[in-house]
């Protein structure tokens, strides 16, 4: 499983320096070269919805989203993994639901065969993303439930607090960050 995990880092790692090399190209070209890449806007956009859609089940599996968690906090351990549990299963039957309306667009969009806009290439393969991010995203949230359900270390949201503590931590009591 480690070898997916790679592969998604890897693919965010990959649209980041692409979008942000593409960006920079085209502003080189435009204000040096007086020039344009008329695509350049549209695949951009398309990299970045990419991005979007990998790095919300990244978010999942490293437990980053931030939430409201003002009621977990103030439960018994027993009962907050219970409301994580019920949380995490509804999260995962969202996806689902999410990622069955997603393929059922792609696959209108792949029957239409309408071709992007500045770009020669069909709308449906920049889309199949959705149901792709999705299905991706019920995985991430269905390994949290497991983890939940075996009574292991489960988290749904990121501590921004205990973050910032444990930051200030590291620094020392007379460093001033900037």
């Amino acid at each position: 499983m480690r070898w997916f995990e790679h592969l998604e880092e890897g693919l965010i790692a990959f649209l980041m320096a692409a979008m942000t090399l593409l960006t920079f190209m085209q502003v080189i070209a435009r204000y040096v070269f007086n020039y344009s890449f008329v695509w350049a806007l549209e695949l951009t956009g398309v990299m970045f919805a990419w991005l979007i859609f990998i790095g919300m089940s990244y978010g999942v599996r490293v437990g980053v989203h931030i939430g409201v968690d003002v009621l977990v906090r103030v439960l018994k351990p027993a009962a907050a993994r219970a409301l994580s549990s019920v949380a995490a299963a509804l999260c995962v039957v969202y996806a689902v639901i999410v990622t069955v309306g997603g393929y059922q667009y792609v696959r209108k969009m792949y029957d239409v065969g309408i071709l992007m806009q500045d770009m020669p290439i069909q709308q449906w393969i920049p889309r199949v993303i959705l149901p792709l991010g999705f299905a991706l995203l019920a995985f991430r949230f269905a390994q949290v439930l497991y983890r939940l359900a075996t009574g292991q270390d489960a988290h749904l949201l990121g501590d921004e607090a205990a973050d910032a503590l444990k930051l200030k931590t590291e620094e020392g009591p007379d460093e001033v960050r900037t």
